[in-house]
């Protein structure tokens, strides 16, 4: 009988490392199964455990549907391929803006930036997110914005990103689209959820005509009631993956 001389820790941290890419590769299968993607492009990040601040990111090439937890790539913060997983190559506008995030905040583990219409849309409004529904509410206290300034494709850009989003979960790319940051990938998706159902009921209200503002006090009210919006992470999360399983499973492999 043969037995594995792996040290244990690091059993542990590639047992943590695979945990990582389900959650991640299934989160990609979510945003193709709500209608969010973008072909091959815009881009959800995950810190891997361990020292390395090393991340996994898409293939640049594979639709989101496509995404499987042995395709993602783990590049460090230089952009360098560290594990090739499918295709070997990654987004550079996706590695600017991730690394950006994963740089600057500890707090980071997981990052999702996404070109949806509705996301979009909202993004070029003047106004930003206007507090038209309960949604919307609970969004506004983690929201910041950041500028558009061409593809992003230039690194000296991640520090004017970072300082925009400062500590907040949530943030509107001017004329570009949105971008979450929590703790985990449950989290995570859990805060871009919630922003694009905010941004999808904006465009439709405001289609509608005239629109009805709730109370300053409602607002606040709502702000305060969304401190722990990330914990809703909680009960979503086991039930967005029965979701997948029926609908596109194999994301584990």
């Amino acid at each position: 009988m043969t037995t594995s001389t792996e040290h244990p820790e690091n059993k542990a941290l590639h047992k943590a490392e695979w945990q990582v890419r389900t959650e991640l590769a299934a989160a990609y299968r979510l945003v193709a199964l709500f209608g969010w993607d973008d072909l091959v492009f815009t881009h959800l990040s995950a810190r891997v455990p361990g020292p390395e601040h090393h991340f996994l990111i898409n293939p640049y090439g594979l639709l989101f549907h496509e995404i499987t937890a042995s395709s993602l790539v783990k590049v460090d913060q230089d952009g360098q391929v560290v594990a090739a997983g499918g295709l070997g190559r990654v987004n550079p506008a996706g590695f600017t803006i991730h690394s950006a995030v994963h740089m600057g905040r500890d707090d980071a583990g997981a990052v999702m930036h996404l070109h949806a219409a509705d996301g979009v849309a909202v993004s070029a409004h003047r106004d930003g997110l206007l507090p038209l529904s309960q949604t919307a509410m609970l969004c506004l206290d983690h929201l910041s914005y950041h500028d558009y300034e061409g593809v992003a494709l230039n690194l000296d850009e991640r520090e004017r990103l970072i300082s925009d989003l400062g500590n907040k979960s949530m943030m509107l790319l001017r004329n570009h689209g949105v971008l979450t940051a929590g703790q985990t990938v449950p989290e995570t998706f859990t805060y871009l959820y919630f922003l694009m159902k905010a941004c999808e009921i904006q465009v439709k209200a405001q289609s509608c005509g005239p629109t009805w503002m709730p109370s300053e006090q409602a607002v606040q009210t709502t702000a305060e009631q969304s401190q722990n919006l990330g914990a809703a992470a909680k009960l979503t999360w086991p039930a967005l993956l029965r979701l997948l399983d029926s609908k596109n499973p194999g994301y584990a492999v």
